[in-house]
């Protein structure tokens, strides 16, 4: 996001004026990690670059020690929660509690009008086809085939010589990317962002997307997203005080019966689609 502009900082380096979140919590100065998201270019080459970086630390870590499984799921967890912690706090310089608020524009363009958002829902729509382009586009490859390898048999891979480490770090790095570009999208829209968004919850309900969609495959995720979250909707508004146990029997329902998702109603075979 064109961070700074969106909410409200001017002026030039060594004497910014400072967004009101920053007066509130005391800060004199714009911290230095927040110099050059006055430029657009620099806040989109971030968006990629950020959560590619601490994919990457993280990922090579991890992989070069060869965690696995639900290991991998814990420590990444863990790992979030730590930075949630990290950012409520006010010293941060990320907006603590409250996080970021009051996005009024993007680009010159006014964020409550209904051509700003019919845009940002078609760019939404863009991205994602590209992002499912560019995810077909790798399982077709050699580097798919291996990938698909070390999804039904690591080992094997690993003996056959191939650097299983490396392989997973680059998907790792690409996930986290997708996530970043994914996020830039989401806050002009809901016009807030806080570190709540960290809770392990939210990681979970992306499981549930998954597991509804169907395990697997490319669309199911997105399918299964637009469903939870639908079901959700109508759930909160038919079911007020149960509608979180109603989304989890839907979980269940989908788990006992649909064990391959809304991909399994059509699909006779395990594919990658």
């Amino acid at each position: 996001m064109y961070l700074m502009r969106q909410i409200g900082a001017r002026g030039v380096y060594g004497h910014p004026l400072l967004p009101d979140f920053m007066v509130f919590l005391n800060w004199t100065e714009l911290p230095w990690f927040w110099y050059g998201f006055d430029r657009f270019w620099f806040a989109m080459a971030m968006v990629a670059l950020a959560p590619g970086a601490l994919a990457f630390a993280f990922g090579w870590l991890a992989f070069r020690s060869r965690v696995t499984g639900v290991y991998l799921s814990i420590m990444t967890q863990a790992l979030t929660y730590a930075l949630m912690l990290a950012f409520f706090r006010n010293d941060m310089g990320f907006g603590g509690n409250n996080g970021f608020t009051d996005f009024k524009d993007l680009l010159g363009f006014d964020l409550q009008s209904d051509a700003t958002r019919t845009t940002l829902l078609a760019a939404t729509a863009v991205v994602l086809g590209a992002s499912y382009w560019a995810c077909r586009t790798v399982l077709g490859s050699r580097a798919g085939r291996v990938l698909r390898a070390i999804r039904d048999a690591e080992s094997r891979t690993r003996f056959l010589g191939y650097r299983v480490d490396a392989f997973k770090l680059w998907v790792f790095v690409l996930s986290a990317v997708l996530a970043g570009i994914a996020g830039a999208l989401y806050v002009p829209q809901v016009g807030i962002i806080n570190p709540g968004e960290f809770e392990p919850i939210n990681s979970i309900e992306v499981v549930i997307w998954v597991a509804v969609g169907g395990r697997g495959t490319l669309w199911g995720a997105a399918a299964g997203a637009v469903l939870v979250n639908y079901a959700k909707t109508w759930f909160t508004g038919a079911l007020p005080d149960l509608w979180l146990y109603a989304l989890g029997a839907l979980f269940v329902g989908v788990t006992l019966f649909l064990p391959r998702g809304l991909a399994g109603i059509r699909l006779p075979a395990r594919q990658d689609t």
